[in-house]
């Protein structure tokens, strides 16, 4: 257990590096953020390293081709004639590794001209670059562009144009400050004040959207602060992680219900970008009339009020009532910077949630948190790649990693996975883009392997389509709260009162797999799983609400994985769908505090029953403020069951009377298998050929008059050509056969076997025997009323 009392990016951001005199007395010098660039061009914005250097800048990651230029004009006006000097900050990206080559190549042009240096190519850290000199008539806008040289992740901070030589730059290579760089890009000093926030949620993955989205159906004014430009975090076309984690199931069905709103149905990981659905995540964000979305937007910075009196837990076990009294400083607003327009803000609110992942929030604020000191997972950048038409080129990569085919696994179907993986125990926090620029030599030179190196000959048409440039971390702070989850918790199934969350994945840790450590032994790129699967997947653990909110902080929830488990617990609770999850308990939670004026503590120790009763309600219901009476939408989902949605079609949706095969009986070792859609329920059962057994369905108190009996089944080759059917009532039997390997009549799932005409009310069983003709498929059994002939 540890607590921060300095952060060393909130310092970078305040501006707490000195400037020197020489910054202070440059004359007349005007400073270009390249994120505020009018027309980024082909150049990516990338935020996700903004805590260790300071600042977010303009990627050109063209995947090895020069991408279109990022264009700004800067009124004339701003400098004054004569000869000015431009600086880039920038640096050599492969330079740390002391590599061959400088593949971040760019060029600075002014007015369609091109300066002197080629920029990029020294520095291991990031520094100022003296692109070259030019002369300005003092009126005359200026057209400034970035032209990306190689495609290969070149990177440009900001300009720096001076009409001196600001020689002082060469020495500033650690940063600037802050109050420099705002004074000279024009920018006021004052921040806006933004305030009247009951829930003020900072991270907008999977648990910031659900936080945000089930507070301001429940009345709360909420404002979601994301620091990139699109929601759903590793769930985002950028990232690409399918969602994980089952949901709407166990002892509160009803959550997941606004996770299913949002999230993905990608069919593999990566998947294509469409398949992620951005714009549906910010149109069901934006749809809420009680949030406020601020997107390019990064907190950096909280205001604190006077330490109150409160009363905490001895212990994190749950497992005593003693406690003691603290005083606790709680958060009064987080400090924010928009990273487009250069805007710092102040976002005032009753109750904050910490979404960030890093528990970024909490450790600004000196929650008490911890990370695992070694062990630790990695982070991911995936890739795609897929076959052209015609041959296709790929540039010499002497700077990436020197792979042949044997040193990497292969990316079957076109992609590149979860696996390709490194930064264990690295900094995750201070050194995110040292681990993605590890990564992406990684792959640039698995692909280079592949286009020019020993695997050449087969892939002449390959052509590399996306690598992700924000990566998917797994592991770093997580915060402490009231109880701190362990993997016996979870494995035993030890039960807390204010269980909530299931968690369904299994305890999924990923360690350096060990071919790859033993040949890149400070940071190996290729990890592997393992598992414990003691996890119930169909209901699974109630995670406790004690672990979303800080024991530190009175005011403070957390969702998604920097919630209050260990390094072995994390494992499970990890995933997109359950970290969603865990949002909607804190939104619902959250107007409970807003309601009885108390916080998130409050809401265990006084009103539990009251969380317990917002858990059970649809996750559409709404209200226009936490007083007001909660309606339910027509449109609401229905109730699904404890062990959770059906994967296949509803039995009590479907026309007729149905029986499900986990209704039915069965005798011999049918196995369940999904893979043959569609079907009815949670899947079907088959018995392979020569294997004795039946499965009978049973209809009771059937009306008298005439049904058809549809069976369900999907074709396959080794399925029984003529399956043993056999239909009772009363003293009536009919037996038939049925040919699974041919396509169902109708709907393309029922194939029909005959009729049944019951005299009275009465049972009536349709049985599915084994045969020896190949594997019997069943899964379920209906009886419709027979359509009555024309002429009775």
């Amino acid at each position: 257990m540890r607590s921060t009392s300095s952060i060393r990016f909130a310092a970078l951001l305040c501006g707490v590096f000195v400037a020197s005199s020489a910054f202070a007395e440059q004359p007349q010098a005007v400073l270009i953020e390249t994120e505020s660039f009018e027309e980024p061009g082909g150049w990516k914005l990338d935020t996700q390293s903004i805590d260790e250097m300071g600042s977010a800048y303009l990627l050109a990651h063209g995947l090895g081709r020069p991408v279109e230029d990022a264009v700004h004009t800067l009124p004339g006006d701003r400098l004054p004639a004569g000869e000015i000097t431009a600086w880039v900050r920038t640096k050599d990206w492969v330079a740390r590794w002391n590599a061959e080559g400088t593949p971040g190549r760019f060029q600075l042009l002014v007015g369609g001209t091109p300066l002197q240096a080629e920029l990029g190519t020294v520095g291991k850290e990031w520094g100022w670059h003296q692109a070259g000199t030019f002369t300005h008539d003092g009126r005359s806008d200026l057209e400034l562009r970035l032209r990306d040289l190689t495609g290969l992740d070149g990177r440009a901070d900001a300009i720096y144009l001076t009409a001196g030589t600001g020689e002082a730059l060469e020495t500033e290579r650690d940063g600037v400050d802050r109050r420099w760089r705002r004074r000279l890009a024009g920018l006021p000093d004052q921040r806006t004040l933004r305030e009247g926030y009951d829930l003020v949620v900072v991270g907008g993955g999977y648990s910031g959207m659900g936080a945000a989205i089930s507070a301001a159906r429940m009345g709360c004014k909420v404002a979601l602060i994301q620091n990139r430009g699109v929601l759903g975090g590793n769930g985002s076309s950028e990232v690409r992680v399918w969602s994980m984690g089952l949901i709407r199931r166990g002892r509160f069905p009803r959550l997941g219900e606004i996770v299913a709103e949002f999230a993905d149905e990608a069919s593999k990981s990566p998947g294509q970008a469409e398949e992620f659905g951005d714009e549906l995540k910010e149109r069901i964000v934006r749809a809420e009339p009680n949030i406020e979305l601020f997107l390019h937007t990064h907190a950096f910075g909280v205001e604190r009020g006077e330490p109150v009196p409160v009363e905490v837990p001895t212990t994190t076990d749950g497992s005593g009532e003693d406690t003691r009294t603290e005083r606790q400083r709680p958060i009064t607003g987080v400090v924010t910077l928009n990273v487009r327009t250069g805007e710092e803000s102040l976002v005032r609110g009753r109750l904050f949630c910490d979404a960030t992942g890093h528990g970024t929030i909490g450790a600004l604020a000196e929650a008490q948190w911890d990370m695992t000191a070694t062990g630790r997972m990695g982070m991911s950048n995936m890739w795609r790649w897929d076959e052209a038409a015609e041959p296709t080129s790929f540039p010499e990569t002497p700077w990436a990693l020197q792979l042949s085919m044997d040193d990497f696994p292969y990316p079957r179907d076109h992609h590149g996975q979860w696996f390709w993986e490194s930064g264990f125990d690295k900094d995750a926090i201070g050194d995110a883009e040292g681990i993605r620029d590890w990564n992406l030599r990684a792959v640039y030179g698995a692909f280079h392997a592949m286009k020019n190196g020993d695997g050449a000959a087969d892939h002449a048409n390959a052509v590399l389509t996306w690598v992700a440039y924000i990566g998917g971390p797994r592991e770093s702070r997580r915060l402490l709260g009231d109880v701190l989850l362990t993997q016996d918790d979870i494995v035993s199934k030890r039960e807390f009162d204010d269980g909530t969350v299931p968690s369904t994945w299994s305890i999924d840790l990923h360690y350096p797999k060990q071919q790859y450590a033993g040949t890149y032994p400070d940071n190996p790129f290729i990890s592997v799983a393992k598992h414990d699967r003691r996890i119930d997947r169909t209901y699974g653990y109630p995670v406790p609400y004690r672990c979303f909110y800080s024991r530190s902080i009175p005011n403070l929830f957390m969702a998604g994985r920097c919630i209050s488990v260990t390094h072995e617990a994390l494992g499970t609770v990890r995933v997109m769908r359950t970290c969603g999850m865990m949002g909607e308990v804190v939104g619902r939670a959250a107007s409970i505090c807003v309601d009885r004026e108390c916080g998130p503590r409050e809401v265990y120790t006084q009103h539990l029953d009251e969380l317990v009763k917002l858990l059970r309600l649809p996750g559409k219901a709404r209200r226009a403020d936490v007083q007001s009476e909660i309606v339910v939408p027509d449109d609401a989902m229905p109730l699904a069951p404890a062990e959770g949605p059906p994967p296949g079609l509803i039995p009590s949706a479907i026309a007729g009377r149905v029986v499900d095969d986990r209704q039915a009986e069965s005798s011999g070792k049918w196995t369940e298998g999904q893979g043959l859609r569609p079907f009815v329920g949670y899947g079907y059962r088959y018995l392979p050929r020569g294997q004795a057994g039946w499965m009978r369905f049973s209809f009771r108190d059937v009306p008298p008059g005439r049904y058809e009996v549809q069976v369900a089944t999907r074709p396959h080759e080794n399925r029984a050509t003529a399956t043993p059917v056999v239909i009772a009532a009363g003293v009536e039997r009919r037996e038939t056969t049925l040919d699974q390997t041919a396509e169902p009549a109708v709907e393309g799932l029922w194939a029909t076997v005959g009729t049944i005409a019951p005299q009275q009310a009465e049972l009536v069983q349709v049985t599915i025997q084994s045969d020896e003709s190949g594997t019997v498929h069943a899964d379920a059994v209906r009886l419709l009323p027979a359509s009555t002939p024309a002429g009775e």
